[in-house]
């Protein structure tokens, strides 16, 4: 279950502070390298990655990677894009360090906070007037394969055809009963947080962030009722594939890319892990949908 809750009690003991950033966005670096002289007027220490360090060119206590670097501070600072935070979390997950997202992308479902927003959001830290939001992490396993696969996400999974322009079949099973066979471009399981990405361009319902399901959004579908299901998110998800003229892949978050071959399972629930993500007091999912999907209308 997701939930929030006020950080006051917890704001007090924060001495030590991540930032993690994009290094393919060098852009970003002046906004770091405030938030390090905020950080440090403070009274407090900003530790990166070596990557991050390198980027911004500083003197800084540093970690060779975003899973240790989780282990020793209090929260993390995420310089980037929706694609930066979704990485930062599958690294960081198990650590139940919070995360809040600086948005130097586009969208910014994830990176709410805007680059202008950055003095406030520290201040609002310090006093303990974020919201703390947990959301589910689910993970994928794929048997039989050459390789072990154990992988997990914070938006989705898809499963989906290569470069050649051909259907590919796959029949899914929720909690051991069968469901459907599509036969489609490919299939996205996502999670509430993935519900604003692929799956709502392939047509899927915006589900809230505190829901506690996950969606079924086939891409291209050959029979037009095959239409996007939700399920609970205690349900097991299994989908065979079929197809053995066409390429396919598992990917996780559109970062990982995982071959699949004709008669390979891949199973899908949730994760025992969860990220936790930091947000601004004055910031509701409701509003940042409002926003980056260009809502409007009158209120009655």
């Amino acid at each position: 279950m997701n939930s929030s809750f006020s950080l006051k009690k917890l704001a007090k003991t924060i001495r030590r502070v991540g930032l993690v950033a994009n290094p393919d966005k060098p852009s970003s670096v002046p906004l770091i390298r405030r938030a390090i002289s905020l950080i440090r007027a403070s009274r407090r220490q900003p530790i990166a990655d070596v990557t991050t360090a390198a980027l911004v060119g500083m003197e800084l206590s540093t970690c060779p990677d975003v899973a240790s670097l989780a282990k020793v501070v209090d929260f993390i600072i995420v310089f980037g894009g929706d694609g930066t935070m979704l990485r930062i979390a599958r690294e960081a997950a198990g650590s139940r360090t919070p995360l809040i997202g600086i948005n130097v992308g586009s969208l910014g479902f994830l990176t709410d906070v805007q680059a202008h927003q950055l003095p406030l959001a520290l201040k609002q830290i310090w006093a303990g007037e974020t919201i703390l939001e947990s959301r589910s992490l689910i993970q994928a396993t794929v048997k039989p394969h050459p390789e072990r696969v154990h992988e997990i996400a914070l938006n989705d999974f898809v499963i989906s055809r290569g470069a050649t322009p051909r259907l590919i079949d796959l029949d899914v099973t929720v909690d051991g009963e069968s469901l459907t066979r599509y036969r489609c471009d490919g299939l996205i399981i996502c999670t509430p947080t993935g519900s604003t990405a692929y799956s709502l361009s392939a047509g899927g319902a915006v589900v809230s962030p505190t829901a506690d399901v996950f969606t079924l959004t086939p891409i291209c579908p050959h029979t037009l009722s095959n239409r996007s299901l939700v399920v609970g998110m205690n349900s097991t998800i299994q989908v065979k594939v079929l197809s053995r003229r066409a390429d396919t892949y598992l990917t996780a978050d559109g970062q990982k890319l995982i071959p699949l071959s004709a008669n390979e399972v891949v199973t899908i629930k949730r994760s025992r892990h969860s990220i936790q993500l930091l947000h601004l007091a004055a910031v509701r999912s409701s509003e940042t949908l409002r926003k980056k999907l260009n809502w409007s209308g009158s209120h009655v």
